[in-house]
């Protein structure tokens, strides 16, 4: 286990959300379920449940080091709501008292996600059911049911409907905007504010909505766990503040200092402004465009009755933009909409899956004095805001082609500016391994005519050592071999250079 695992587990739970919440820990009452663990709240709820003495399960897609190692007290079991074969999502249920469901298919896309979270719903009521669980507590949308609700509302209630059609209880909680680190509605408004000085502003923007913190979402999910009041009820979840949309936009320019233009604009559809945005923001176009379809309808609370079981004081939208700042500013953001996205990347091919190896590769290699872990630091400043130490332009070119045709670009970042995690997100890349002070390993997320990797090693050679970059490159597509051999006189620049600064930083 590396150093970076260990610092990001305790990191995870030095700070409590629900230290001041009026209901008590029971964690005599049994094993509590979390699925969506790997995901932006699922992450952020197994270590409060296990901070107040829970024995947690965490359901993940496929098993990853990771997850063991941030919920060291946890039972990570491996399995898929949407898997036709449902013997792993059986064992993931059995013994089971209370099940969180925080699974979505929103990362599909608007053209798959429906279909997708219906099927989902199906096999976990059916399967839950056959386990004989107690109970559900389930996240999902707001939005009036008397209005025409997009697409991305009306599948949060039909998968409500979905859940209820069993005997098991079902505690149904409906947030709006979710405002915190990390999540994708706070990255989109944060970065629109700061990339432009002119934002064009539809009617929808008109439309009123009731941003909640994360922190308070985390809250409320635990609180339905503790008061048995709340069993096979449903409740509406906002934070203090009712604003439009362009007031959320205005307050954070006013919060950042930063002089942004209004401008009224005629056009309601929401597809070309969600392409638009996602230009200038980390998060793709499937995932803009499926969020700011739910923009054209208001997301304000109906009641206030969950104030009667669970008791607190929610943040006002302003509190939780500048917590979530803060947390930037701090370098601790714990979970990030991006550890979901691309979907099913848990369940990509790795490097050694590759049956009779990559087809391609290509090896660059320096010796240097400097020691090990002087040298892997520096390999792990790479990405985000540092970027690629030389060429930047061509890196960014490149994650810009790649949003253009849809794919995730280079505009993702980093999660962490100090640490690194398997499965974190660097830029268009995700790490596959990392071994502490000998490797890290890359797998492309981008949009190409095959699969692609880079390798960082560090071999210790007595008085030297001996720093490599691989990369490798997997196809069999005519396409393929062609974008491969293109690419070939970039990699020779881009690649040597890269080694000469990680040497030179380190």
């Amino acid at each position: 286990m590396t150093d970076a695992f260990l610092s990001q587990s305790q990191e995870d739970s030095s700070d409590p959300f629900c230290s001041d919440l009026p209901c008590r820990p029971n964690p005599r009452m049994g094993k509590i379920l979390v699925t969506g663990a790997s995901g932006y709240i699922g992450g952020r709820l197994v270590p409060e449940l296990l901070s107040r003495g829970y024995q947690v399960r965490a359901m993940v897609r496929r098993a990853s080091p990771e997850y063991q190692a941030r919920w060291p007290l946890a039972e990570i079991v491996v399995a898929d709501a949407l898997d036709e074969k449902t013997e792993a999502l059986g064992k993931a249920l059995a013994g089971i008292h209370t099940a969180y469901y925080l699974l979505h298919s929103l990362y599909l896309g608007p053209e798959q996600f429906e279909a997708a979270d219906i099927k989902a719903a199906e096999n976990f009521r059916k399967v839950a059911q056959e386990q004989q669980i107690r109970r559900i507590i389930y996240l999902g949308g707001l939005g009036d049911i008397q209005s025409s609700l997009s697409s991305h509302l009306r599948s949060r209630i039909e998968v409500a409907e979905e859940l209820k059609r069993s005997q098991i209880s079902v505690t149904i909680l409906r947030a709006g905007i979710i405002i915190g680190s990390g999540s994708a509605s706070y990255e989109i408004i944060q970065h629109l504010v700061r990339r432009l000085s002119i934002i064009l502003v539809p009617s929808w923007a008109k439309n009123r909505c009731q941003p909640i913190a994360i922190r308070d979402v985390i809250k409320y999910l635990v609180g339905m766990l503790e008061v048995p009041e709340t069993e096979g009820k449903n409740f509406d979840i906002g934070g203090k503040d009712i604003l439009t949309y362009e007031a959320m936009l205005k307050k954070l320019s006013g919060i950042l200092n930063k002089k942004v233009f209004f401008i009224p604009f005629p056009v309601s559809g929401t597809r070309g402004f969600a392409y638009l945005s996602s230009l200038f923001t980390p998060v793709p176009a499937s995932i803009t465009q499926c969020l700011m379809d739910s923009l054209k309808n208001e997301v304000v609370c109906q009641e206030d009755n969950v104030k009667r079981y669970v008791p607190f004081e929610p943040m006002s939208y302003k509190e939780a933009i500048v917590r979530a700042l803060t947390r930037e500013d701090q370098d601790r953001v714990y979970t990030r909409w991006s550890d979901a996205y691309p979907p099913a990347h848990e369940l990509a091919l790795k490097l050694h899956e590759l049956s009779i190896g990559p087809a391609f590769g290509v090896r660059y290699f320096l010796a240097t004095k400097k020691n090990s872990q002087s040298i892997f630091k520096s390999i792990c400043n790479v990405g985000g805001k540092e970027g690629w130490f030389n060429h930047n332009w061509l890196w960014r070119t490149r994650g810009m082609i790649d949003r253009i045709l849809g794919g995730v670009g280079s505009s993702r970042g980093r999660r962490s500016y100090t640490k690194l995690i398997i499965n974190d997100v660097i830029d268009f890349w995700r790490i596959e391994d990392l071994q502490d002070g000998e490797r890290l390993l890359l797998r492309s997320e981008m949009k190409l005519p095959g699969k692609a990797w880079l390798e960082f090693t560090i071999e210790d050679k007595g008085d030297e050592r001996k720093l490599a970059l691989t990369a490798f490159y997997d196809t069999q597509s005519l396409w393929g071999k062609i974008y491969w051999y293109a690419c070939l006189p970039f990699h020779h620049i881009i690649f040597k250079n890269l080694l000469f600064d990680i040497e030179k930083r380190s």
